[in-house]
């Protein structure tokens, strides 16, 4: 049994910049309109559901509404270095310094921000902070950059 939720049709999106060192067009500062998907794989449960679609849904609207209009920066990227103040963010990165107002940032815990990267970290999010009943296998999140390029990453539960 697998259960989905499609981010684009429900409206689970968030739209946030980045940039990724060392890639030829990509390394300049730019944006998407990122859409979460999520899929669970397993078995009915006793109740005659997987899971509660409630419950997946407004973790993922928490995890959204922290990256929605900011600047995405990877904490642990060797081509990045970040400096904090009270009020900015400095990025260095292959030469080229960018300055934020603090507010405007979320400092990820990646190597890079990429939609790999990113999904990665959505699932163990997700498996973190949300209880999920021994019927259900498996966890993929889903991360679309634009229509047509989704980078899935999986986690096996059981």
């Amino acid at each position: 049994m697998q259960l989905e939720i499609d981010g684009e049709y429900l409206g689970l999106g968030f739209s946030a910049c980045h940039f990724i060192p060392r890639h030829d067009k990509c390394s300049r500062l730019h944006g998407h309109s990122y859409v979460v998907r999520l899929k669970l794989e397993g078995e009915i449960g006793e109740n005659g559901m997987l899971m509660d679609f409630v419950v997946l849904k407004k973790e993922l609207r928490q995890m959204i509404a922290l990256l929605d209009h900011t600047t995405l920066l990877p904490s642990d990227s060797e081509d990045v270095l970040i400096e904090l103040t009270d009020t900015s963010v400095e990025a260095v990165a292959c030469g080229k310094r960018y300055v934020f107002p603090a507010e405007d940032v979320v400092i990820l815990d990646l190597p890079n921000t990429t939609a790999e990267e990113m999904s990665k970290l959505m699932v163990h999010k997700m498996i973190n902070d949300v209880a999920f009943p021994e019927n259900v296998r498996s966890v993929s999140i889903g991360l679309d950059e634009e229509r047509g390029q989704t980078a899935w990453y999986t986690v096996e539960l059981r």
